[in-house]
């Protein structure tokens, strides 16, 4: 049936079969740009986290706006008048921007001790730096030894401070957002997304303008910009430039490969028409059905590319083979021997690298899930159009009038039959001593997500974030919320009234007379738990800075003459310190209403020894164990928690569709093969490239992450795909004489070049990745090559040493 239809339809009518490839693939095309580029914070969070509802539900809470930091290094001194007023231009800049709800700098937070006096005298006019009656030597001490400032505002070296770019709420996403979680209606889902792209598109250039103003003002200053919102942004931009620019030199790279290998235009025409047309296909259906590419699935363009050019070859080479050995045939007999031979082969191949991409789906993480069914589509496309334009293509073509000998010009294929051949049980051995040490190395893999190793040193973003890591308190918050036990468990507040204290004495009375419960609320044993998780917080070495009521505590004490401030004088404090300060010093710290407080944290995103799970685990223990709070009153949250969050269900989601794939793929291949011994084999040689893959970031310290977490499946679309090909190719030899050797040594010289020059031309090409800013491409690159040179190996090795030794096969 396959034959008369390639006979009667697609070799009979090539124009007309390639005028409906062409009309389908260009309908497609109009959808392509309704296929975006999602790297965005939401498409990183696990959307049914608890963990994410409570973050969302604190920022709001404590009232928390997405901000941006401007790190700010002057040339002259930091307080110079130079540096002040260049400072209060680059402010005044941001404030005018329609976007920025306020910016916090030196100049507008509120300095407690230049000079000192009274707390009572103090609240009622407190100074900043543009006062009048500011001593700047004073304010500079101030800011060094500040628990709110130092190392967060300013830098230990009081050369570097922060702008802190507080942006409008966008209300109508909040909205949106939250109509889509809650309905998960498709209108409302697709109401979200529409104007997600506008904000998205919005909020590109709003970081345009940002940097522009930043421009402005460099000529006397060192400024970067840092921030998730730059964070996000720049990896979207990183990932587009890659796919446009390696995409393009891959492909230029692949052209010059496949020219070199066969010496005929048309052997590279073909491939790079075929291979554009399934990606413009695959890609158009993605826009079409409203997919979305987001970090993990970003590579989706190169795995098509890889299975659809490996398959291509596998034909060329086959119909070369054929051209050679039977070239008394006409072209149309050579075409249909070489589909009819290949599709079969083909066709369980891409199965098989279907059923490996679609055990993704039952990940349960979004993203995942995403890249298992683009995948899965993408191939399933790939097959379709290489199968019905290949044949239709060269059918137009005129019959070659030279044979290329392939193994005139190459003799590794000969010479890894003759290796097997005499060294069959070494062969075996030391793979298994390789598979033996992946593993062990394999142990050694962390699971982490570090945001400023995603980037070369060289990028604006990496600097950025470096200068905040290092001077100004660490880039990746994390929260510990502490709650209280309720009022009616508290126990009845004693109030202490000291007449030896201080000046605070003299209000007392008139503090009593105002009924606010507030006062009521700043407790002994409540400021004694802050302090405590306070002060271990700050001891821990990967937290860059704590920020909390704590923090009020400690400045109250040095206020007060190394005295703790009692409940009326920080319920005082509370009521009566101005609103614009409030919002900097205590407001995002302590929430009364809801009877807890809130310490801020920021990581030392660079720390090379942080762990960040290990890091959240011990601290939530100690918290309770050392520190002796209730498990139920202490909670972790923040993009610290939810990003580890995703990378643990990522890691375990590995594990689940690793297992699930292999299972998959031992099904495929006995229904290939109907051989258990032949699927085994099958089997090994393709878990070695896995292991060898998981083994080499290990050794090499390569984190598994958001970004690296799909090279696994590369692994096995690439090993898969070589794999059922040869032995396909080996039945039909042994079959011919039943010697397992000659078998071998026939399939080395056919299949064998088709697996060798696939696994060249490609890896030849990805290597290109190297020079990517990105260093995410970079490791998709290294280990794409290093999992078709693994493959190929065990294919061309460790496959056929098995089928001599195991010979699987009846006479």
């Amino acid at each position: 049936m396959i034959e008369n239809f390639y006979k009667n339809r697609i070799i009979k009518f090539p124009k007309i079969t390639l005028f409906v490839l062409f009309c389908i693939v260009t309908f497609l095309a109009f959808y392509i740009p309704r296929l975006s580029v999602d790297a965005s914070a939401e498409t990183l969070l696990l959307e049914n986290d608890k963990d994410l509802i409570y973050t969302r539900e604190i920022n709001s809470r404590y009232d928390a706006p997405d901000f941006l930091v401007i790190t700010y290094t002057p040339d002259a001194p930091l307080l110079s008048e130079k540096s002040l007023k260049n400072l209060k231009s680059l402010k005044k800049d941001l404030q005018s921007l329609n976007f920025v709800d306020n910016v916090v700098s030196i100049l507008d937070v509120p300095l407690f001790k230049s000079p000192s006096k009274p707390l009572k005298e103090l609240i009622q006019n407190i100074p900043t730096l543009e006062s009048n009656s500011t001593d700047r030597n004073l304010a500079k001490a101030e800011f060094l030894s500040n628990p709110i400032y130092k190392n967060n505002l300013v830098g230990k070296d009081f050369i570097t401070t922060a702008v802190v770019v507080n942006l409008k709420e966008d209300k109508r996403y909040k909205t949106l957002l939250d109509k889509k979680n809650a309905t998960k209606k498709a209108s409302d889902i697709k109401a979200f997304k529409d104007y997600r792209e506008i904000q998205r598109a919005r909020e590109h250039l709003n970081l345009q303008e940002i940097r522009d103003v930043m421009q402005k003002h460099s000529y006397d200053a060192q400024l970067f910009l840092g921030g998730v919102d730059m964070i996000a942004d720049d990896m979207i931009t990183y990932v587009k430039s890659d796919i446009k620019t390696y995409g393009s030199i891959v492909l230029v790279i692949l052209l010059l490969m496949l020219y070199i290998v066969f010496r005929e235009l048309k052997w590279v025409v073909i491939p790079i028409v075929i291979s554009t047309a399934s990606i413009v296909a695959s890609t158009g259906l993605f826009g079409l059905l409203g997919f979305e590419v987001t970090v993990v699935s970003s590579n989706f363009i190169s795995l098509q590319l890889i299975v659809t050019i490996s398959i291509i070859i596998h034909l060329m080479v086959r119909y070369r083979e054929l051209f050679i050995t039977r070239n008394e045939l006409s072209q149309e007999e050579l075409i249909l021997q070489t589909v009819t031979s290949i599709l079969k082969p083909s066709f369980f191949a891409i199965i098989t690298t279907i059923a490996g991409f679609s055990s993704l789906v039952f990940s349960g993480i979004l993203p995942v899930i995403m890249l298992g069914w683009m995948m899965s589509l993408a191939i399933t496309v790939s097959l379709i159009v290489i199968f019905l334009s290949f044949p239709a293509m060269l059918v137009l073509m005129k019959k070659s009038d030279k044979k290329v000998y392939f193994k005139t010009r190459v003799s590794l294929t000969a010479l890894c039959s003759h290796l097997v051949e005499k060294h069959k049980k070494s062969v075996v051995f030391f793979s298994m001593l390789i598979f033996g040490i992946s593993i062990l190395y394999t142990f050694d893999i962390r699971v982490e997500n570090s945001f400023i190793n995603y980037f070369k040193k060289s990028t604006e973003i990496y600097k950025g974030m470096e200068v905040i890591d290092r001077s100004l308190g660490g880039t990746t918050p994390l929260d510990v919320i502490i709650d209280f036990p309720k009022p009616k468990d508290t126990p009845k507040k004693t109030v202490k009234k000291n007449a030896t204290e201080d000046e605070f004495d003299e209000f007392e009375d008139e503090y009593n007379a105002i009924k606010n419960q507030n006062q009521y609320w700043f407790s002994a044993d409540k400021m004694d738990v802050v302090r405590k998780v306070h002060s271990y917080l700050e001891s821990i070495p990967e937290i860059g800075k704590v920020l909390s009521l704590g923090s009020v505590l400690e400045l109250g004490r040095s206020l007060n003459d190394n005295k703790d401030l009692d409940d009326f004088a920080l319920a005082m404090l509370y009521n009566e310190l101005p609103q614009r300060f409030r919002k900097i010093v205590l407001s995002p710290y302590v929430n009364i209403k809801a009877n807890q407080v809130r310490f801020s944290m920021r990581i030392v995103d660079s720390n090379p020894k942080l762990k960040r799970d290990r890091l959240l685990k011990k601290i939530k223990y100690d918290l309770v164990h050392k520190l002796g709070l209730k498990k139920e009153n202490v909670h972790l949250s923040n993009l610290m928690v939810l990003y580890n969050n995703m990378l643990q269900s990522l890691f375990n989601s590995q594990i689940k569709t690793l297992g699930l794939m292999l299972v998959l793929l031992g099904i495929v291949f006995f229904i290939l093969f109907r051989s258990w011994k032949v699927m085994l084999i099958a089997m090994i040689v393709n878990v070695i490239p896995i292991s060898l893959i998981f083994g080499v970031m290990g050794y090499l310290d390569i984190p598994l992450d958001m970004m690296s977490i799909t090279i696994a499946s590369i692994a096995i679309g690439i090993a898969v795909d070589d794999t059922i090909h040869y032995l396909h190719r080996y039945k039909k030899e042994y079959a011919k004489d039943h010697d397992y050797v000659q078998a071998m040594k026939r399939s080395h010289q056919s299949v064998g070049y088709a697996m060798y020059y696939t696994s060249i031309t490609i890896m030849i090409g990805f290597l290109v990745l190297v020079l990517s800013e990105f260093t995410p491409t970079i490791y998709f690159g290294l280990l794409t090559v290093l999992a078709m040179f693994s493959a190929l190996v065990t294919d061309l090795l460790l496959l056929p040493a098995l089928l001599l030794l195991v010979k699987p096969y009846k006479k």
